[in-house]
Formats: structure tokens, C-alpha cells, sequence
């Protein structure tokens, strides 16, 4: 059941802005950190990835572009206070609009950009298998394309995944407590998904 996990919800806020860094993800914590210290203190905090497109000069973001928090609950409060802020990601900036709250809902099909593990589709699944046994949640695994982010120390490597046939309470479990190591760089972060054709 999920009463026994530490309650999470997600802080979406409009951004402005054309373009990110191609490795955005460590500037973009650590411009998230500043603002709220906090949050650097939680490790179930995640950053949702960012929805971009790849061209020479970074990451293009489309219109109506969002920025999306898991926080635990009692880190909510501190959301309003990234509202309209400006955050410095090095080579640009990313201008914050405002913020809510909104509730995380059970979906029998859940989707990761990033699951960090093995180096190879076999191994990755396995470990995966492992996890969520140990979870107790249920679920069919597809696993797509091998992806990584390169941080200033390190490279972080793995899988995008999807998981269908989800019962709601493992949706819920699933999306509370994601699955592998770095959520601040939006790794093993789980989001509804509607249709298993996409897994880039």
C-alpha cells in the first residue's frame, strides 16, 4: 500500500525560454538547489525531463514548455517560491512563470526516459525485475533505447522503460518511488503514458 510511502506531488511551472544546454540536467539542479536548499537534502526529489528536440546549437523547447517537480509533501510549501524566478543554466537561462501543485493519479502505464543499470537490455531487465519485486509492484516491462547524461565527473547510462498493465496502487507506489539512482538529473522518474509505439 501506498500510506506507507512518504506522500509525493508534482510542482509544474511554465517556463520561457528557446533553448537548453545539451547536458542541461546538472546545471538545472544546481540552479533549482540555490533557490531552495532543501531540496538537495531529499532524495526522492526528481526532476521531470524536460520535453526537447535536438539541434546543433542544444536542446530546443517547444511552446507552452513546463518544468515538473516530484516533491515530497513536505516540501510543497516551498514550491511558490521558484515562482516567477530566473534560473541561470550557464550558456542561458530559464524563466519560471507560475506554479501548482497538481496530484499524482494512478495510469496503468507508466514511462522513464532514464532507468540507470546494467549495460546491456538483459541485464537491465533483470535488475529491473529484481527491483520491482522487491517493491511488490507488478507490471510488463518494454524496454527502448539506451540513453545517458554526462555530468561534470561522470557519465550516467541506462534504459528508457515503460511499464504497462499497471494495477493503481503499483502506479501510484511506481510513480512515488521511481527506480534506480540520480532523480535529480531526471533518471527512473516515472509519467503517465498513454501509447507503447514511442520509446525514445
Amino acid at each position: 500500500m501506498t500510506d506507507s510511502l512518504p506522500q509525493m506531488i508534482d510542482a509544474v511551472y511554465d517556463i520561457s525560454a528557446e533553448m537548453v544546454p545539451a547536458s542541461y540536467q546538472v546545471a538545472l539542479w544546481d540552479a533549482l538547489v540555490r533557490h531552495i536548499p532543501a531540496l538537495s537534502g531529499d532524495a526522492l526529489v526528481g526532476v521531470i525531463p524536460l520535453r526537447t528536440s535536438t539541434s546543433e546549437a542544444g536542446m530546443l523547447l517547444p511552446r507552452r514548455s513546463k518544468l515538473v517537480l516530484r516533491l515530497t509533501a513536505s516540501l510543497a510549501a516551498d514550491f511558490a517560491s521558484l515562482s516567477g524566478q530566473v534560473l541561470d543554466l550557464g550558456s542561458c537561462t530559464l524563466q519560471l512563470g507560475s506554479g501548482k501543485l497538481r496530484k499524482i493519479q494512478a495510469y496503468p502505464t507508466l514511462h522513464a526516459h532514464l532507468v540507470t543499470g546494467g549495460e546491456d537490455e538483459v541485464t537491465f531487465l533483470e535488475e529491473v525485475t529484481v527491483r520491482l519485486t522487491e517493491l511488490g509492484i507488478a507490471g510488463n516491462l518494454l524496454c527502448g533505447m539506451r540513453n545517458s547524461i554526462q555530468t561534470p565527473d561522470r557519465s550516467i547510462h541506462g534504459y528508457s522503460l515503460v511499464i504497462h498493465d499497471l494495477k493503481p496502487d503499483d502506479s501510484l507506489r511506481l510513480q512515488y518511488t521511481g527506480l534506480g539512482a540520480d532523480r535529480r538529473y531526471g533518471c527512473g522518474i516515472f509519467i503517465p503514458y498513454k501509447v507503447i509505439t514511442d520509446l525514445d
